[in-house]
């Protein structure tokens, strides 16, 4: 969330910023409403004085007359219609504030959506075969790893069943990922609920957005979490993290569930896209002076994960129409799949500023006597586990339909091939 006071002070700065997101928000609204509010607030300490005032006369003087009483009554009565009037002007005032985005960096791109982010750098060319690479849902039922027909059998469509060895990769390259950030990356593993409340939703910006992608359950007002970037951002909200702590550097394992909502294309096949899947996510609080560089580092460890399997990626910076809700800046880790012929985005690591803080009211004092200040925060997918699979399958398929088991993950799965029964 956007600090009122910045945008009041800075209501076209805000407003370009907008443009460059292509997208639209009730700023005009807010500040009509932040300019009668402060009016009314004045009103308000007005009647305050006058009945702290009249409270006074009433101590020094016998017993008041009767139209002293009325007045008094009547003073009463204002001072709370008033202070009714204000919390209905704050109660609509946050429920616009929620609806502005994060303000881009001065260094993201200018663009209006995908197709303008900057690649920075890449790792490897893809892989040359010396046959025709399958795309992962052919290998998937071929190897009977996968299986679509009982997924869909289950829960529907976008749903999937793993069985074997398609069951035990998913498991290692969970196993893999968070020993690599926990014992080589310094980050602390975290493991979280899958259902927080709605406070959680709306502190880390997925309320009131997101609402129609998220899956709710209404009885106990529980939120299935989208990402682990959700209970993370609230494992310190309403605290104040005391000096000497910061930063503070996470990984968690959580399933992910979003209502996917998807045109016909080649996204609907296989596990690309899918309204439960598995990730690993890391996450950051930082002083804001140090977040661009830990955004960076956040790249580097991420990325890391695609060069120990061994799978060409690239990294894109996001253009400022293309960036999330709470994002300030944004890099994409893509890796090639040979078999889909596409590039997949596998992590976004973002840096959202204050912009979460602000929301979950989460501060630290850089000393033991400074003033409380709002702690910067970045996330980063550790990665998202489907497409790496796909990444993995695609890129380690053998002219026989075996799929080699990437060097890293062998002792974790007990074997060195996947192959055809």
């Amino acid at each position: 969330m956007l600090d009122l006071k910045f945008i009041r002070e800075n209501a076209e700065l805000v407003r370009e910023a907008l443009e460059k997101r292509c997208t639209t928000a009730p700023l005009d609204g807010i500040l009509e409403l932040d300019t009668l509010r402060r009016r009314k607030t004045i009103e308000l300490e007005e009647l305050r004085r006058q009945r702290k005032e009249t409270a006074r006369q009433f101590k020094g003087e016998g017993a008041p007359g009767e139209k002293a009483m009325t007045d008094a009554r009547d003073l009463r009565t204002m001072l709370k219609d008033m202070e009714e009037e204000v919390n209905n002007l704050d109660k609509q005032l946050l429920e616009l504030l929620l609806q502005i985005p994060n303000i881009p960096h001065s260094s993201v791109p200018v663009g209006k959506d995908e197709t303008e982010g900057k690649i920075t750098r890449t790792w490897q060319a893809p892989k040359t075969f010396d046959f025709t690479p399958k795309p992962h849902w052919e290998i998937g039922e071929s190897l009977d790893i996968i299986d679509f027909a009982r997924g869909i059998k289950l829960s529907g469509s976008r749903f999937y069943v793993l069985k074997g060895l398609g069951a035990r990769l998913q498991r290692a390259l969970i196993a893999f990922m968070l020993d690599l950030h926990t014992r080589h990356h310094g980050y602390k593993e975290i493991y979280p609920p899958w259902m927080v409340k709605r406070e959680c939703m709306v502190a880390s910006g997925n309320l009131p957005k997101f609402a129609d992608n998220l899956y709710h359950d209404e009885e106990d007002d529980l939120w299935f979490v989208p990402t682990a970037e959700v209970p993370l951002t609230n494992l310190h909200r309403d605290e104040i993290i005391p000096p000497g702590v910061l930063p503070i550097h996470y990984a968690a394992y959580t399933a992910c569930f979003r209502r996917e909502k998807m045109s016909a294309g080649k996204d609907v096949r296989g596990i690309k896209r899918g309204h439960q899947f598995d990730k690993v996510e890391l996450y950051k609080f930082v002083e804001p002076e140090n977040s661009m560089d830990e955004l960076e580092k956040l790249v580097l460890d991420a990325e890391a994960v695609c060069e120990r399997l061994g799978l060409p990626y690239r990294i894109k910076a996001l253009c400022t129409g293309d960036l999330g809700f709470s994002s300030m800046k944004t890099y994409d880790i893509e890796v090639w799949a040979p078999g889909s012929e596409e590039w997949l985005e596998v992590s976004s690591c973002s840096n959202c500023g204050d912009f979460q803080a602000r929301r979950a009211n989460i501060r630290y004092r850089a000393t033991a006597d400074e003033k409380p200040r709002f702690v910067h925060t970045l996330n980063g997918s550790g990665l998202a586990i489907p497409r790496i699979m796909i990444a993995v399958l695609e890129n380690y398929q053998q002219a026989d339909g075996s799929v080699a088991i990437p060097e890293v993950l062998q002792a974790f799965m007990g074997h060195k091939t996947i192959n055809p029964d």
